[in-house]
């Protein structure tokens, strides 16, 4: 198992938490495996950017993301150069360190609908 701390979140994760996780799994499922109830609209289809996390510790041991979730990315609230989509970017060997971005850019929870 890798341990990912999840820095503090005042909705999500007030107290912050320290979990385990299988490597191969994503640092979506970790998340909500744990009960940290993170936004995933697109139910983890890299369909949007509401499961962008910042990853402070242990980014380089991520596999490289995808054109499609570098295109997505570019959308983020709060984008950084370590950023991630969570549901793409699968825990290795190496403890991760994360935050969960104040904001999250979801139209549906906004109340905005499509024309």
């Amino acid at each position: 198992m890798t341990q990912i701390i999840v820095l503090p979140h005042v909705e999500l994760c007030p107290d912050g938490a320290v979990i385990d996780a299988a490597p191969g799994t994503s640092i979506c499922d970790a998340l909500l495996g744990s009960d940290i109830e993170i936004e995933h609209a697109c139910e983890k289809s890299c369909a949007c950017t509401t499961c962008h996390v910042v990853v402070r510790e242990g980014f380089n041991s991520l596999a490289a993301a995808e054109d499609i979730e570098e295109d997505l990315l570019d959308k983020a609230w709060g984008l950084e150069p370590n950023s991630r989509l969570s549901c793409q970017a699968l825990v290795g060997q190496v403890p991760l360190v994360i935050e969960i971005p104040k904001y999250t850019i979801n139209m549906v929870k906004e109340g905005h609908s499509k024309k």
